[in-house]
């Protein structure tokens, strides 16, 4: 029992080992111009050695989507258990992607560059999980619009576009610029701007649109 605990862990830091050096080496190439064996020199293994764990490429590649979407649908599901109200789910969300961003800044770079700003890349898979991700965002922004939280002359799906697309915006111009994240206090007045923003550029207009 406890060599199959020591040879499962054995496995889960090859594949960890695999998939930081895989974001890395498509950071700084790109999807289509990484290469198996610059992947495996980064991580100091073997060419072999990385299509023990991962058959192709592309699979290497949906492992990696895969972690993201686990984790950040994982944090959605939260939201649902504690019932947490929308500015709170929309703040958590912004700092998701920032202690993301500092945390793993090459899988970020990857989720906007490879992802959401690169439709060759998107297989029918890939696409379904971030249809679900926009969806479930667009849920959100109707809910805030039923409580009048938000005005209701704009779509839910254009809010989701604009409040998604700040969040992207703001994160591309960190990664593009290199730019650290120092402090969670810094992550907070982040959050706590962007949320400011979409919130009082969408809230109801006394006498106005509702």
């Amino acid at each position: 029992m406890i060599r199959n605990d020591s040879s499962t862990e054995s496995r889960k830091d090859k594949e960890s080992v695999i998939l930081e050096s895989a974001c890395r080496v498509i950071r700084e190439r790109g999807f289509h111009q990484a290469r198996i064996t610059d992947i495996a020199q980064t991580a100091g293994i073997s060419y072999g050695l990385v299509y023990h764990y991962f058959k192709s490429k592309a699979d290497l590649f949906d492992a990696i989507l895969k972690e993201w979407w686990t984790d950040l649908f994982a944090l959605m599901e939260e939201w649902e258990i504690h019932k947490s109200g929308v500015e709170d789910q929309l703040g958590a969300l912004v700092i998701y992607f920032l202690d993301q961003y500092q945390k793993r800044p090459d899988l970020v770079h990857i989720f906007i560059t490879e992802i959401s700003r690169s439709a060759s890349n998107l297989t029918p898979a890939r696409l379904h999980w971030f249809k679900v991700f926009l969806s479930r965002i667009e849920s959100l922004m109707a809910r805030a619009q039923y409580q009048k939280l938000l005005r209701s002359d704009i779509k839910p799906r254009y809010l989701t576009y604009i409040f998604l697309g700040a969040i992207e915006s703001f994160i591309s111009a960190m990664v593009l610029e290199n730019q650290p994240l120092k402090s969670r206090a810094q992550k907070q007045r982040i959050a706590t701007g962007l949320l400011q923003v979409f919130l009082n550029g969408a809230r109801p207009v006394k006498g106005g649109a509702s």
